[in-house]
């Protein structure tokens, strides 16, 4: 039920592809988050667009250069493998694979709280030509060769050129021509905007390399002395201080570059809240890492803040989550590239395998620290709950259910179950099957009896989670 294996594919280019796998939907929750998949070649360029969904990207391998619109100002950002980066509804962004010779992977969370509620989400390409259209195209060819100034012809070679998809490749993204020549020209005309000045491009282009490389130092330096002449150094504080306040807005975080929040012989964890990284507070969201050795579990536990969305990055292994009422929710095999959801207090754990470590990155659809909750191992709820209390309530005098705990030493990520023989196995997995069983009938019988009928309104809620879910 948990495992999630609907997915989309959104885009697909020779250059890359893009696949969205739904989130959980279910009653009471109408705006799950999905997760997104971008897989960039060498040089390819995702064309400029903006979406009716908050990303949380996270790069999973290569090197991304993303450019942004921020109040009016193109804020451009060099991300590597482990960054995280925020890109919010509506803002228009690029994204272009800086990496030599590398793929570009990317794994997104897409939170379609504010989305107009048509897919997974909705684009709506800037630049585009016949394939993809852009939305300019929709607009009245009056209408935009006023606003454009420029004729009727020129806009047809404006709107129907491009047709080799939204992600496409760009030759010479890192060899001075047109792409530099383009950024160089994005930069010159924001100053000279500044400070009102005008190029008059056709006398521009009558002019030799040598003139104009001349002109332009000299209007450089012009610029400078102008500005220092009369409003002196404060305008360089101003910028600087702009420049780092929409750095700081924008800015990455990178998971690779800090210590873990856990770490054992077992494996590591570590967790991003909004203090950590402050862009994730206006979208609500949290991210984690965990490294599991061979074996290794993360012990039995639940999220009582938030909805969990995992993704395995390497190896393979189990997850196992349970229904409210003690019954096995889900106990599925995973490997990378399996994406997984755990609803909000539901327990659950992960077990590697016990060939190859297992890792897996995620999403949880809360910004604040999450505590979980550990049920089992040395720092669960058990060992601080102890006591005749919790002893009775297992049916256990307090000296030997103090036995029982004081038997795990570890905590949080917990050492290889002991490994059994084939038919040992296939033997204990007979038997905890029964015994499940047994027990299920035992209790349900029970609440029925002594509760008037709670045993048919639990298995009418499983029914219902079932029913829920999309």
């Amino acid at each position: 039920m948990f495992l999630l294996h609907r997915s989309i594919q959104m885009i697909k280019t020779e250059a890359g592809e893009m696949r969205v796998v739904k989130g959980l939907r279910m009653k009471g929750m109408e705006n799950p988050i999905h997760i997104g998949f971008i897989n960039m070649e060498p040089k390819a360029l995702l064309i400029p667009q903006y979406i009716d969904s908050n990303l949380i990207i996270f790069v999973r391998r290569g090197e991304v250069k993303i450019g942004l619109i921020h109040k009016d100002s193109l804020v451009e950002k060099q991300l590597k493998m482990g960054d995280i980066y925020a890109i919010p509804a509506g803002s228009a962004f690029y994204m272009l694979n800086t990496g030599e010779g590398q793929r570009l992977q990317i794994i997104c969370s897409i939170d379609t709280s504010v989305s107009i509620g048509r897919g997974p989400f909705e684009t709506f390409f800037i630049g585009g030509g016949t394939y993809p259209p852009s939305v300019l195209a929709g607009f009245d060819r009056k209408i935009l060769r006023t606003a454009l100034n420029i004729s009727g012809s020129e806009l047809d070679d404006l709107l129907m050129r491009q047709n080799e998809g939204p992600i496409l490749y760009v030759p010479d993204a890192h060899t001075p021509g047109k792409w530099a020549s383009f950024m160089q020209l994005k930069q010159r005309e924001r100053l000279e905007g500044l400070m009102g000045m005008e190029v008059d491009e056709e006398e521009e282009e009558d002019k030799e390399p040598a003139q104009e490389k001349q002109e332009e130092k000299q209007r450089t330096w012009s610029w400078r002395k102008l500005l220092k002449s009369v409003i002196g150094n404060d305008l360089n504080k101003d910028e600087e201080k702009k420049t780092k306040t929409i750095g700081r807005s924008f800015d990455s975080y990178n998971l690779f570059d800090r210590s873990p929040d856990f770490q054992n012989s077992y494996g590591w964890s570590l967790a991003v809240n909004k203090h950590d990284y402050p862009p994730l507070k206006r979208y609500n969201i949290g991210v984690y890492l965990v490294n599991l050795t061979a074996g290794s579990m993360m012990a039995p536990h639940m999220n009582p803040r938030a909805i969990e969305y995992g993704i395995v990055l390497s190896g393979e292994g189990s997850v196992q989550v349970v229904f409210p009422n003690g019954s096995s929710a889900m106990n599925a095999k995973v490997r990378e590239g399996d994406v997984f959801v755990v609803p909000r207090y539901f327990p659950f754990c992960q077990i590697a395998s016990r060939g190859a470590p297992m890792e897996f990155f995620g999403f949880t659809t809360s910004a604040k620290k999450n505590y979980p909750q550990f049920l089992l191992g040395a720092n669960s709820i058990l060992h601080t709950m102890r006591g005749p209390e919790l002893a009775t309530a297992f049916g256990l005098d307090e000296k030997r259910f103090n036995k029982f705990l004081d038997a795990q030493n570890e905590s949080v990520i917990l050492p290889t179950v002991p490994s059994l023989k084939p038919e040992e196995e296939e033997q204990q997995q007979k038997e905890e099957k029964k015994e499940q069983q047994h027990k299920k009938k035992e209790k349900e019988r029970h609440h029925d009896v002594a509760n008037g009928g709670l045993g048919s309104f639990i298995r009418s809620f499983e029914d219902h989670m079932v029913m829920g879910f999309d």
